[in-house]
């Protein structure tokens, strides 16, 4: 494991990536493979952040898949391609949440649940981590599981309000230089 500031923790810092207009092109509802496009430098960032240390975890919410517009397979297929195309060993997980908003017990971002649940699996420390989203949703999410959001401008944060963010990135691009100048990687 490469130490990030000479930190000698064993748990694992990371950044938590909302998916759709983060790191993908955003498709309403995605459910063909075929629509997966990368936003620019998106792999290229995530490697970066993977080669510092940083295990990386994708937290999304797929109302689509709760509101019968497509199902887990349209999902799985769809992740399946985007892990495709950023390649293999870059995404340590990925956390999916396919409740409608109003379900009980809701796991949707901006519930840290999803994030508590990696933490958890993966052995990670909240006190080194980040999460980059293009929503206010994804801020919040971040903010409450006790991380540092970034707000990206990509998919829905073109014309959003920062709404608390701890920094405001043009993308994924950006937000993965600021996180590695923080790190002092």
């Amino acid at each position: 494991m490469m130490q990030i500031k000479g930190v000698t923790n064993t748990q694992h810092p990371a950044v938590f990536i909302d998916r759709d207009g983060t790191i993908m092109q955003d498709v309403h509802y995605c459910k063909d493979p075929d629509l997966v496009e990368l936003i620019p430098e998106a792999r290229t960032s995530l490697k970066l952040l993977k080669n510092a240390g940083f295990r990386l975890v994708i937290i999304t919410n797929q109302s689509g898949v709760g509101r019968g517009m497509m199902d887990v397979s349209d999902f799985d297929a769809v992740q399946n391609r985007l892990l495709e195309l950023i390649g293999p060993d870059i995404i340590a997980a990925t956390y999916m949440c396919p409740d409608l908003p109003d379900h009980i017990n809701n796991r949707r971002k901006p519930s840290p649940m999803m994030v508590m649940e990696a933490v958890r699996d993966l052995d990670l420390d909240l006190n080194r981590s980040w999460f980059i989203g293009d929503k206010a949703i994804d801020v919040q999410c971040g903010m409450r599981a006790g991380v540092k959001p970034i707000l990206v401008r990509t998919g829905h944060g073109h014309g959003a309000d920062h709404v608390g963010a701890f920094f405001v990135a043009k993308d994924i691009a950006s937000a993965a230089q600021f996180i590695l100048r923080e790190a002092g990687v």
